[in-house]
């Protein structure tokens, strides 16, 4: 690992944390998961509904679902999950649309398009799906022949240890983050949840998303059977993306409190900065 010690002048060390492969399939996938969850949104209202098995319609119980009721009083926004009723007016359900109340699952603020387009939302959900699929498979022939994987991602026998993993757990609980040293590498923790994310589920979700696809079924019909109907699909398709979503928002959150001015500039320029006093 490259180092640039300033030692005196600036009182820290600059150590190269991210390659530039790193850095650019990261920000590759930054735009494409955003682009992704909102247009899916816009493809979920047209029908906002979930379900499971080889059928979904109106008729057919769901577990998920959002829907706009006159109860003759006023019109209400419902979100079901399983036997349980929420009332989410004006968020989930029914929506104020250019100030009039509007039956949409999503409000339209998340959305891409904004308004009700499922052409438009598929247009831009499959450009931004392919482009995702290609910056995975660069980053993976990266990985492998660089050994980034092994080097920088898997974990070492004693960093599973038990003692080690709740030692950490508890330091991340009472947001102590690592110092000196132990910097200049991911945690274990990071390494863990990374190797998750990575290798179980984007490649879940890609799974899930061509399971949807007709085309893609006459290519690989066992896909149906593996996910258990095209409804199941894209059950598992939507819950994944909301699991990504709760990773990114931890993930965020773990950027801000742990520094976020040099945490950006490592994944933008490479270079981390480890203060002198970090390493006593």
């Amino acid at each position: 690992m490259a180092m640039i010690d300033a030692g005196a002048k600036t009182g820290r060390t600059l150590i190269y944390r991210h390659s530039l492969a790193v850095r650019l399939s990261h920000w590759v996938n930054v735009l494409c998961l955003t682009v992704l969850l909102f247009s899916g949104l816009q493809i979920f209202n047209a029908h906002p509904a979930l379900y499971w098995g080889q059928y979904g319609a109106d008729n057919d119980p769901s577990f998920i679902s959002m829907e706009a009721v006159d109860d003759g009083d006023q019109v209400k926004g419902l979100t079901h999950l399983g036997s349980l009723t929420f009332d989410t007016t004006g968020l989930l359900g029914l929506s104020n649309v250019d100030g009039e109340a509007t039956a949409r699952g999503f409000p339209s603020w998340v959305t891409v398009p904004s308004y009700q387009d499922l052409s438009a939302g598929r247009r831009w959900h499959f450009f931004f799906a392919w482009l995702f699929v290609l910056n995975g498979l660069a980053y993976l022939v990266y990985g492998l022949v660089s050994r980034h994987f092994r080097r920088d991602l898997a974990p070492s026998g004693n960093e599973l240890r038990p003692a080690h993993l709740g030692h950490e757990i508890v330091n991340h609980i009472r947001l102590r983050f690592p110092k000196g040293p132990e910097a200049r590498h991911y945690n274990t923790l990071q390494k863990l949840t990374y190797l998750l994310v990575i290798f179980l589920l984007l490649p879940l979700m890609v799974a899930t998303g061509l399971t949807m696809s007709p085309g893609f079924n006459a290519v690989a019909p066992w896909l149906l059977d593996v996910f258990g109907g095209r409804q199941s699909a894209r059950t598992l398709h939507f819950l994944t993306a909301f699991s990504l979503v709760a990773f990114v928002v931890v993930h965020v959150a773990m950027v801000i409190l742990s520094g976020v001015f040099n945490n950006l500039r490592s994944m933008i320029t490479g270079y981390y900065a480890i203060e002198q006093g970090d390493r006593q």
